[in-house]
């Protein structure tokens, strides 16, 4: 398998799926274990017991997409990378997915869950962004449904410097060449956003430069913007999770210190007055 004609794209793992689930494996389905153990743990509301329709925002290559149709849920995946979209739908038959932006997509329809992992929830860079986002969540789910979301902690990087100090160097070999990248990250205060720049180099090319950003969200910032929304937090908490040391466990104890690099959060939708 060879890179897309064109890998100057977007991005130059979402142009190239195979090369993303390389770059970031997931032998064990920890992200999909996570998102089932939490939906068992929490119920769907009114919906308990049925509680199988799942939207998966932000699937990328549909790996979680496809383990959890593989435990028995009926599940679409959405995202915004045609790339993503198109592997996904060659490799997770089980699974259906649809090419969409989370701030606009509708589907005319309404799930028992929606995940969004990953943190492609800060991908929503402004208050309106975030605002659209949840609204599209409220007209998709079911009363009662559950929003499941894990992502960057914004907290985490008050007084803590360990991810912005240095150029962070990674080398992943895929189909005999040798990927390597440099990446930096900063903080843009005035936008809430971590910023990052990634410089990748491999045989025979030319350097490419990438550079994309997450919104930073505080767990009480987080709090109002889903209470505003018509949402009910359940949890929120900062370990463990599928990308925790130590990961996930089914029986795990949650933590509520939220002072680590990564946040999750579970929510219920209102039911209507």
């Amino acid at each position: 398998m060879t890179l897309r004609e064109n890998p100057r794209g977007e991005n130059l793992l979402t142009d190239n799926p195979a090369l993303y689930e390389h770059q970031f494996p997931d032998p064990d389905h920890v992200a999909a274990r996570f998102t089932h153990d939490v939906v068992t743990r929490f119920g769907v509301g009114r919906h308990s017991g049925a509680g199988r329709d799942l939207l998966d925002v932000g699937c990328g290559t549909g790996r979680d997409a496809g383990h959890l149709a593989s435990l028995g849920y009926r599940v679409v995946g959405l995202d915004s990378s045609e790339s993503m979209v198109e592997h996904a739908r060659a490799h997770h038959p089980a699974a259906a997915f649809v090419l969409g932006d989370m701030r606009s997509f509708d589907l005319g329809r309404r799930f028992d869950v929606i995940t969004c992992l990953d943190s492609a929830l800060l991908y929503c860079h402004t208050n309106a962004d975030l605002d659209d986002f949840l609204r599209r969540c409220r007209d998709h789910l079911e009363p009662g449904g559950l929003l499941v979301a894990e992502m960057r902690n914004g907290a985490f990087f008050l007084g803590n410097t360990e991810l912005l100090d240095d150029v962070r160097s990674r080398t992943v070999v895929w189909e005999g060449v040798s990927y390597t990248s440099h990446t930096r990250l900063w903080i843009d205060h005035a936008a809430q956003l971590l910023r990052r720049r990634r410089e990748w180099q491999w045989p025979g090319a030319q350097p490419l430069v990438q550079r994309s950003a997450w919104r930073l969200l505080f767990p009480q910032e987080l709090r109002h913007f889903l209470d505003h929304a018509g949402f009910d937090v359940l949890a929120l908490f900062d370990s463990p999770g599928p990308r925790t040391e130590p990961p996930w466990a089914s029986d795990a104890e949650l933590s509520e210190d939220l002072s680590g690099d990564r946040l999750h959060l579970v929510a219920r939708l209102r039911q209507p007055q």
